[in-house]
């Protein structure tokens, strides 16, 4: 398995545990956990559709919700 490979499987790994905590955030209640479900699934989307690192990612997700005022 390259390392390419294996990338991509972390990534849709965190993809889908975001998918999860944004299915059943409202189980538990905690808006915090739907929230952070969505930014790490739209972090998972970003990071592989675009090949950069899950850093890079997560920093321009935050500075797309820093713009909304989120």
């Amino acid at each position: 398995m390259s390392l390419r490979s294996t990338g991509l499987i972390e990534a849709r790994w965190k993809q889908q545990v975001g998918s999860a905590e944004v299915a059943w955030g409202n189980l538990t209640d905690d808006e915090s956990l739907q929230t952070e479900g969505h930014a790490q699934m739209l972090t998972g989307l970003v990071e592989e559709r675009y090949a950069i690192s899950r850093d890079e990612a997560q920093r321009q997700v935050k500075a797309f919700f820093d713009t909304l005022g989120a």
